[in-house]
């Protein structure tokens, strides 16, 4: 009979804590409506820049930010030639890409890369500031970057 009583005690005590917390519920949408923000690259430094488009793809400037759901905005940047770097970089700063097989490993400068691929070094540069899980491909691909002014998106830019 003394253990009906403890196993009743349990549940009145549990019940109580049950009572007193206050469960707050966070309301997110799975598909957030989409604003699409446009940034000049023209003369900016590509990290600062790749910080403030990382920050609004992420949903960091949302009131209703969760770390869980991609509820960011899109990111439309234009002007990617006219980037700037400080010191030595585009000298010194490598990319690097693996094949895979022995002796596979290509080298690219950020010179070379500004001028064959100007798109990707924003694009790898933004990917480096995202979160290392299955929503950076979801905000990757709300990314969109235009070596010139001319962009599809001007309808999505209000």
């Amino acid at each position: 009979m003394a253990t009906k009583n403890t196993t009743e005690n349990k549940q009145e005590k549990t019940e109580e804590k049950q009572d007193k917390i206050e469960k707050k519920q966070v309301k997110a949408d799975k598909t957030p409506d989409l604003k699409w923000h446009l940034i000049d690259a023209r003369d900016k430094i590509l990290g600062r820049l790749a910080v403030e488009a990382a920050k609004i793809l992420i949903g960091k400037n949302k009131p209703t930010y969760v770390p869980y759901i991609a509820g960011g905005d899109g990111v439309v940047v234009i002007n990617a030639r006219q980037i700037k770097v400080t010191g030595n970089k585009l000298s010194t700063k490598l990319y690097k890409h693996y094949s895979g097989y022995p002796g596979g490993l290509k080298q690219t400068t950020l010179d070379k890369m500004l001028a064959t691929k100007p798109t990707e070094v924003i694009r790898q540069a933004v990917k480096g500031m995202l979160p290392r899980n299955k929503l950076a491909g979801v905000m990757l691909g709300r990314l969109k970057v235009y070596p010139d002014d001319k962009h599809p998106h001007q309808a999505q830019l209000k």
